[in-house]
């Protein structure tokens, strides 16, 4: 179904992931607290890889700097592209931009309560908006950043780096436990911005629904089993039988199944289906674009032993297979511009094309070489001294998946200007 092209080895284990929204970069976050860019293979005019796949098409690192005391947790571009903000175990959020890594801005997270001590580190990032940044926490906190107010994406006339105190516009508290993931469903047709304002997250082993400017609508029932990643889709045949509008959450447990939700019952699941007998964890969700791999609605799952499969959604059934890494699992699945799956885990991405018909039942092998790094820059942040490459020694543990305890607080209700 899918085959690999190329591959690029890392010097420490990936955290997260972020794939650039309008050309073939991808940004990896690592446990050494280190942030590079990697340019993905070229595109021709066709949309397509310039090259066949001959397992010596070319990674290119643009650039890499330590940008985190700690692991860096959590990547996202900005809507444009033109940023990436990155967060990470130490605190902190830094705005930089995208073509040459430079910090243009940072904001310190706020402690999970009134005399904490630990940082509340940080799970999930998301631009939702030229204005807007989201960010979820360990403590199962919600945060929203105006960007505008102070701008901490904007450069600096001297520049300097900013520095704010990171305060948020609005915080909600939809878990108790971590959020592990944060899903948006579509705006209505009475939205003007064409901005999500409700959003999905999982935390613990419930799924809750926050609007951004109200706080918690819902949250369901406990499921019994941790989940870990969830994906909204529309687009499915409507049953009117069964009042289904088309339209669910997909949500990944450590059980190796996933629940699917209907829109707007999401006290528990309506249906499930099994992804790994083995019951391993689904630990990523992504949809695939429209025309990829057949007809149909799909999704790729990422498994906690390496193993990416295809699920097709109607038959409720998995339909393909590919393997990342035969030891270290999956955490981040995304598709570049070009329609190429990059999956990252352990210390290594690797970048998937579709196969051609007549090689589909042959398996997917992967022939790449080692892609070569070019540094484009300096190393170290400009705001941060001369850290170097060697506290890649430094021993961090791997992403969080068993449940946190921590305290639920109302959640702020706001108006935020642009999401209206």
């Amino acid at each position: 179904m899918f085959e690999s092209i190329c591959s690029l080895p890392l010097s420490s284990e990936l955290f997260t992931q972020a794939v650039h929204p309008e050309v073939p970069l991808v940004a990896v976050g690592l446990s050494s607290g280190h942030v590079a860019t990697l340019r993905l293979p070229p595109i021709d005019d066709d949309g397509e890889s310039s090259t066949v796949s001959d397992g010596k098409d070319i990674v290119n690192t643009e650039w890499r700097t330590r940008r985190h005391k700690g692991s860096c947790r959590t990547l996202a571009y900005s809507v444009d592209g033109r940023q990436l903000y990155s967060a990470g175990a130490d605190g902190l959020v830094k705005a930089a931009d995208s073509e040459t890594g430079q910090v243009v801005g940072k904001l310190a997270i706020p402690l999970p309560h009134s005399g904490a001590e630990d940082v509340d580190a940080p799970t999930v990032a998301h631009a939702l908006s030229p204005q807007t940044l989201l960010l979820t926490t360990d403590s199962g906190a919600l945060h929203l950043y105006d960007l505008r107010d102070p701008a901490p994406s904007l450069p600096i006339a001297s520049g300097k780096t900013a520095f704010t105190t990171g305060k948020p516009a609005a915080t909600h508290h939809p878990h108790t436990d971590y959020i592990s993931s944060l899903s948006p469903l579509p705006p209505s047709s009475a939205s003007t911005s064409g901005y999500s304002k409700q959003w999905l997250t999982t935390g613990g082993s419930t799924l809750a629904l926050t609007d951004l400017r109200r706080g918690v609508l819902v949250k369901s029932e406990d499921q019994e089993e941790i989940l870990l990643s969830s994906l909204y889709i529309t687009g499915l045949a409507a049953k009117k039988s069964s009042g289904s509008s088309g339209e669910k959450a997909l949500v990944g447990g450590g059980d190796g199944v996933i629940t699917l939700w209907e829109k707007g019952q999401w006290d528990d699941q309506d249906e499930r289906i099994v992804v790994s007998k083995d019951k391993e964890t689904l630990d990523c969700l992504t949809e695939l674009p429209a025309g990829i791999a057949g007809f149909g609605k799909k999704v790729a799952v990422g498994l906690g032993d390496g193993k990416i499969r295809i699920v097709q959604l109607g038959q409720n059934q998995v339909v393909g297979e590919m393997q990342h890494d035969e030891v270290e699992g999956v955490i981040g699945l995304d598709f570049d511009v070009a329609g190429r799956m990059i999956s990252g885990g352990g210390q290594v991405v690797k970048v998937w094309r579709e196969a051609d018909a007549d090689e589909a039942g042959e398996g997917d092998e992967d022939d790449g070489v080692a892609a070569k790094r070019t540094a484009a820059g300096s190393d170290d942040d400009s705001d941060e001294g001369s850290e170097r490459d060697s506290s890649e020694a430094e021993v961090v543990p791997t992403r969080p998946k068993k449940r946190r305890k921590g305290r639920e607080q109302p959640g702020a209700t706001m108006s935020f200007a642009g999401l209206d």
